[in-house]
């Protein structure tokens, strides 16, 4: 997973950067926050939606449900896989992600 930390400004200073990097689900409600990080690209994307889908984040007698660490409240394990559907889903020839989508393409 690669994070610029110079295009880190959004955040108050080095706590909140340092926060960003140990913990990288803090700030994101809902799957779909992370696709639309514009500092993500796409490998960091799909390691914080990994670490979403994983086991160690499911919900204990909730097993559709995931809690990610530094995420404000649980989410369905479904929403999760769809936004990792999305990450690995081509895009036509014609067609482009909305702006902001994947931080590492190029918008044209």
């Amino acid at each position: 997973m690669s994070f610029d930390v110079e295009r880190a400004a959004p955040w108050r200073g080095l706590k909140d950067v340092c926060d960003k990097l140990l913990r990288p689900a803090v700030g994101f409600e809902h799957p779909v926050d992370v696709l639309r990080d514009p500092f993500l690209d796409r490998e960091g994307k799909r390691a914080v939606l990994s670490s979403w889908a994983s086991d160690a984040s499911a919900v204990e007698n909730w097993p559709t449900l995931r809690w990610l660490f530094g995420t404000p409240r649980p989410v369905a394990l479904t929403e999760v896989m769809d936004a990792i559907a999305k990450l690995d889903r081509p895009f036509p020839p014609h067609s482009r992600p909305a702006a902001g989508v994947f931080a590492d393409e190029p918008v044209v």
